[in-house]
Formats: C-alpha cells, sequence, structure tokens
C-alpha cells in the first residue's frame, strides 16, 4: 500500500528531491512549508512518516520537534539538518526523533531508513530458535496488528475517495463533501455559497450578478431560507473573507465590527466562515457552526478545513473549465455539421472521427447506420488523405470532377495534418467544397463580360466605320453630277485615301489583337524602325512642324522578333505622342541598350511628347480597352501595343510624369530579345 511522507522544510527544493529520490509507486509525498500548516495532518493522522528540514544547533529546532510530537506520539520522526550538534542531537533522540540524517539527500540512505521504520516483523526473526509454537502464532497476530492511527487514517482516505466519483457535477461533489465532513468532524450545520461559473457565448453573468454569492450546498440548514439568502463581495461576509484571505470566527473584532457580517451569521446559524480559495482568488465561502454536540471547531480541525475546501475549489474550478471546453465543442460540432463544406477528420487508424452533414451528402454511406468510413471516400481523395497521415504535410489543394452518375460536379479538395502527436499527426483534416455553382457563375460571369466587350467593340466599330463611311457616301451621293469637275474628283480621292486608311488602321489592330505569339523571326536595326515608325504615324496624324529627336545611347541597337509587329506597336505609341500637341508636335525617342537596372541588359525605349502629360486616370487606364479621351478613334491604339510588346516577352509602361512635365511612354524588352552590335 501507497505510504504518505509529510515534508516540512521552508525549502521545497528538499520534498522534490525526497519525491524524485523514492518515486511515485511506494510513497506519496505532501510538503508544507512549516509546522502550522502541517499540525492537521499529524493531528488527524494522514501521514505515515513525518520528515523535518531543520537546523539542530540551537532551542528551536527542539521545540518544533517537540510541539509536533505531541499532537501524534505515534508518528515516525526523521530529521533533516545541514549542521549538527552532538547535544542537540541527543536531545532530538530523547524527544521521539527516529533518525537524524544530515544533507544532502542521499536516496539509498532515506529510502533505507523508511524501510526499516514500515519493516512488518517476520516470524523467523521475532522469536528465538526453539521458542514454542504458540509464541510465534502470538508474534505474528501482533505483526498483523494495525495500529489504530492507521485504521482511522485508511478509513478516512476510503470513504473521502468517494468524492471522486463526482469530479464533473460540482453540487453533487459539494454535497458528498459535506457528508463526508459531517462523519470527521461531526458538523452540525453547513451552508457553501459559489460565485456564478463564468459563462459562455454570451451567457456570462451580468457584473452585478458576478459580485454575488449563491448558495451552491448546505446541510442542516432549511432550503427554504438559503433561496432568500445570497452572500456579497460587497459588504458582509463575502467582502471580509476577500479582503481577509484567511478564517473568520464570529466572535472576532473583524466579525463584530461589521453589522452586515454579524447578520449573515445570525441568519445561517454559523460561528465561523471559512474563504474558498484556488490559489488565485475567492471562488466561495463556507459557513460553518460548530459540532453536533454544541462544541466549536478547533484550530487544527478549520485548518484542515480550510486546505481541504482549497483542493475544493480547484477542483470546481476545474470542473467549470470542463463545462467551458465542453460548451466550445458543442459549437465546433455544432458549427462544423452546418456548414456548407464536407469537413471529415479522420484518425491515423483511417478511421472516421467526425463526418458532418455535407460529408454524409457527398460521399453517402454503403451501411444502414449511417456512419461514415474511410472507404466512401473516393479512391483520389482516400489516396491523399492517406499521403498526409504518412508524411504529416498538408497537400496541395487540388480539384476533384467524379465521375458517372454526377456528370459536371467540381469539388475543391484540401487535406492538412490536424493534432500533432510525437512529431507525426494524430489524424488529418479533409475539407471538400462543391465548387460547381462558383464554376458556372464564372463561366457565366466571363460569357458576361465577353457579350459586353463585344458589344462595346461592336459600337465602337459601327461608330467608326460610320465616320469613315460619312464622306464616301456624301461623294457617291455626288459623283453622277460633278464627276467631271476636278476639284470634286480630288476631294473624292482624298476621301477615298482617309476611309482607307481609317479601315485599314482597323484591320491591323483587330489582327494584332488576335495574335498570341510571334508569326516571324527577324534580326534587325532598331534606328530605322523607330523613323518608319514615326513616318507611318505621321499619316494618321499630319502636321507640317511635327518633328523627331532621336537618341540612340551612342551605339546602333538590334532587335529579334517580329519586325511587322513591332513597327505597328511603335507606330501606335508615336501616334499618340502626336495627338498630344496637334498644332505643333516634337516627338523625342530615347533608347537606352543597357537598362536602368530593372531588366539589366535589354533595351529600353523612352517616347516623350510635348503635350500636357497623363492625367491620374489616363495613367490607369491608357492601355485598356476602349479608353479614349479624344471623341474619334476605338480607343483600341495602346491596347494593341501592349498585346505585341507582350508577346514579344516585354513590357509596356505608362511612366509617371512629375509636375509640368509632358508625358513618357517606355517600352523594354527582355535580353532573350535584344543583341547589341
Amino acid at each position: 500500500m501507497m505510504k504518505t511522507l509529510l515534508v516540512i522544510s521552508p525549502h521545497p527544493e528538499i520534498a522534490e528531491t525526497i519525491r524524485v529520490a523514492l518515486g511515485s509507486t511506494e510513497y506519496r509525498v505532501i510538503h508544507r512549508v512549516n509546522s502550522e500548516d502541517a499540525e492537521p495532518f499529524i493531528v488527524h493522522s494522514l501521514a505515515q512518516a513525518c520528515i523535518v528540514d531543520v537546523e539542530l544547533t540551537g532551542v528551536q529546532g527542539i521545540w518544533m520537534i517537540e510541539r509536533l510530537r505531541k499532537h501524534n506520539a505515534k508518528c515516525p520522526f526523521i530529521v533533516y539538518t545541514g549542521e549538527k550538534q552532538s547535544e542537540w542531537e541527543e536531545e532530538a533522540y530523547l524527544r521521539g526523533v527516529n533518525h537524524v540524517l544530515t544533507k544532502p539527500v542521499r536516496p539509498r540512505v532515506l529510502e533505507t531508513v523508511l524501510h526499516r521504520i514500515f519493516a512488518v516483523p517476520s516470524v523467523a526473526s521475532s522469536s528465538p530458535p526453539f521458542a514454542p509454537r504458540t509464541e510465534a502464532v502470538s508474534d505474528l497476530s501482533s505483526a498483523a496488528t494495525v495500529s489504530p492511527g492507521t485504521a482511522q487514517t485508511i478509513s478516512v482516505l476510503k470513504n473521502f475517495s468517494s468524492i471522486l466519483s463526482h469530479s464533473l457535477d460540482s453540487d453533487a461533489l459539494l454535497r458528498q463533501f459535506l457528508i463526508q465532513l459531517r462523519e470527521i468532524v461531526s458538523i452540525n450545520r453547513a451552508v457553501i455559497f459559489l460565485r456564478p461559473a463564468e459563462g459562455v457565448f454570451g451567457n456570462a453573468a451580468s457584473p452585478e450578478e458576478s459580485r454575488r454569492l449563491r448558495a451552491a450546498c448546505s446541510i442542516g440548514v432549511p432550503q427554504g431560507l438559503l433561496d432568500q439568502c445570497a452572500l456579497s463581495l460587497e459588504s458582509g461576509l463575502g467582502a471580509q473573507l476577500q479582503r481577509l484571505g484567511r478564517i473568520l470566527r464570529r466572535n472576532s473584532d473583524e466579525a463584530r465590527s461589521s453589522a452586515d457580517t454579524q447578520r449573515e451569521f445570525e441568519l445561517l446559524g454559523g460561528q465561523v466562515a471559512v474563504p474558498i480559495m484556488d490559489r488565485e482568488s475567492l471562488i466561495g465561502v463556507a459557513v460553518f457552526d460548530g459540532r453536533i454536540t454544541g462544541e466549536a471547531l478547533v484550530n487544527a480541525e478549520l485548518e484542515l478545513i480550510y486546505h481541504l475546501l482549497e483542493h475544493l475549489a480547484l477542483a470546481i474550478r476545474n470542473i467549470w473549465l470542463h463545462g467551458q471546453l465542453a460548451a466550445n465543442n458543442d459549437m465546433m460540432t455544432g458549427v462544423l455539421r452546418e456548414l456548407s463544406s464536407a469537413c471529415v477528420v479522420v484518425g491515423n487508424d483511417l478511421k472516421i472521427l467526425h463526418a458532418n452533414k455535407m460529408s454524409r451528402k457527398y460521399f453517402g454511406s454503403s451501411r444502414s447506420g449511417g456512419e461514415m468510413e474511410f472507404s466512401d471516400l473516393p479512391e483520389v481523395i482516400a489516396a491523399k488523405v492517406y499521403q498526409v497521415l504518412r508524411t504529416g504535410a498538408a497537400v496541395t489543394p487540388f480539384r476533384y470532377e467524379p465521375e458517372g452518375a454526377n456528370p459536371g460536379v467540381i469539388y475543391g479538395v484540401s487535406a492538412i495534418p490536424f493534432q500533432q502527436q510525437n512529431g507525426r499527426p494524430a489524424s488529418a483534416l479533409l475539407t471538400v467544397e462543391d465548387l460547381t455553382q462558383s464554376e458556372q457563375m464564372k463561366r457565366l460571369e466571363l460569357e458576361a463580360t465577353n457579350l459586353r466587350l463585344i458589344k462595346s467593340m461592336a459600337d465602337r466599330l459601327a461608330h467608326e466605320v460610320g465616320n469613315a463611311m460619312v464622306p464616301l457616301s456624301t461623294h457617291q451621293q455626288l459623283l453622277a453630277e460633278k464627276y467631271r469637275d476636278a476639284e470634286f474628283r480630288a476631294s473624292l480621292d482624298a476621301a477615298l485615301a482617309d476611309g482607307v486608311k481609317r479601315v485599314t488602321r482597323l484591320i491591323n489592330q483587330m489582327r494584332f489583337l488576335a495574335r498570341d505569339s510571334i508569326t516571324t523571326q527577324e534580326h534587325f536595326a532598331v534606328s530605322p524602325l523607330i523613323e518608319e515608325a514615326f513616318q507611318e504615324a505621321r499619316k494618321y496624324q499630319p502636321a507640317k512642324a511635327a518633328q523627331l529627336k532621336y537618341d540612340n545611347g551612342g551605339a546602333p541597337a538590334f532587335v529579334t522578333g517580329d519586325r511587322a509587329a513591332l513597327k505597328y506597336a511603335l507606330t501606335e505609341v508615336l501616334i499618340n505622342a502626336l495627338q498630344a500637341n496637334p498644332t505643333e508636335p516634337k516627338v523625342g525617342v530615347r533608347l537606352d541598350a543597357e537598362g536602368n537596372g530593372s531588366s539589366p541588359g535589354g533595351l529600353q525605349i523612352e517616347v516623350q511628347d510635348n503635350g500636357g502629360g497623363f492625367t491620374a486616370e489616363a495613367m490607369q487606364k491608357a492601355s485598356a480597352p476602349f479608353f479614349t479621351t479624344r471623341n474619334v478613334g476605338l480607343g483600341l491604339g495602346l491596347t494593341v501595343c501592349r498585346k505585341i510588346i507582350e508577346t514579344h516577352h516585354g513590357k509596356l509602361e505608362i511612366v509617371a510624369p512629375k509636375t509640368g512635365h509632358s508625358g513618357i511612354v517606355r517600352i523594354s524588352l527582355p535580353l532573350d530579345s535584344v543583341q547589341k552590335n
């Protein structure tokens, strides 16, 4: 049977050393800092041996031993001392100490001493070699006899352990505690008041209610009285015990100084109040009368009750925490159950630990009971879950499209390790979301976007082609009447040329927008390309004073790519530059064949106009389809340019202008498309 050792030491490390040295299979070690805290255990024989850490260098240590021995002379005493003098060591033995040992604690020595103290004499060792048979029997019977103190301790522990069966029910725990306390101490009347338990999910008590203590359990007090009685932390017993943190007797000076305290004692018929502390705060108050014989409770009994209530408070706190955890678990279970996604928790042994409603809907069950099994999961998903359980690493979320019964259904699947233990997952969390509707919505939105784009393009094309057809239509109506007029024929020729030019530009824009790759590869110089693009741009924006200032960076640059496409892209950029100042356009083009750090070794072409610069809106939308600040044109010029440049793995940028400066468009081509000669 496990034996209880009471260690009295101001140094907790002594008790911990003894606990480690002896192990937990044969001895249970209880530590108390001083003799006052230890007295209840000795008075009620709750410890089979007492180990005292005291210096035997003066009379104080002897007085402490003598005081403890008076409470229980049968309890064995072992003294540990750092320094000892022979006369005081002698005095300790005379006062009933069994052994005096010198610190530090030596496990083998202590274990041997304890074995000698608790050893039961055997038949062979307790009788002489030729002793009569009757003496041997007498010695055996004496050895088997249990001392009254030990028997009482065993009985108390056996009866008191019955409260452990109520470790999750605070009401039953308190009731059983009071019943056992009446049997042990013969208490006549007792009431236990508790603060409200911490609320969960909006059920927290109000500030006023949280300061009240309601009767949780009683013995010997009418229930009708308790229904009308409550203590408060603002006044009376609750306030005084929270402030003092110790036992309060009715006839003490503190109690007599408070009329509320005296009134509550009188109402409950109590003589003493004991705080119920969880080692951090006051969670309740216990009010006791006296013994059933009318005698008052002595200090040693009240100290024992105080410590028992302290452990009871910790148990109640754990019950409250368990209630909160249970509520959290119920809430999470409810949340998972009502989620629109399937949630499945799979254990390391491939058992389904949890499966919500949607998981059963998605994957069903082949059993009549409806409980899911790992085999119900599709093979592809089950393989991923098994991989997570074996590797401990999450898999990349993937899409799963079941075959057969549900064509067109799309699931988004993810599997992650869950509840890691010893570096390996104890389970895996599988989430499956039905993406069918969202994918359909995306398709519908894409189709709607495309339809809006087609509508916008149709409107712009109709407008632009209509503008080109107006002069042609006018001349066609006058053709028969004025054909012989030279001036009319010249006007007709100009109208035809302008119409062809505008329609040709529209055709080129549509053709280059439709291309997703480079059709031809050529190696050519950039300088002639820029000059040709400038002359082409002037056709669409004729101005006699148009000027081009070209800076090739000191060396000619060569590019490999689709020459016609790149020429068209540059033409569109130069058209925009010419349109920035229609009356007197000046365009600057600068080449940087080394780059500015963002694309080292590449080619950058910067086109700068002499207009008013880009507005904030134009900077953001300039390359967007159908954006234009003019009344004519489709607004596709820079869109087509960007498409061509990106097809060549380059980049089109609208450079943020400084205040008062004109606009700059930068074209960057990567290293693998550029060769410098």
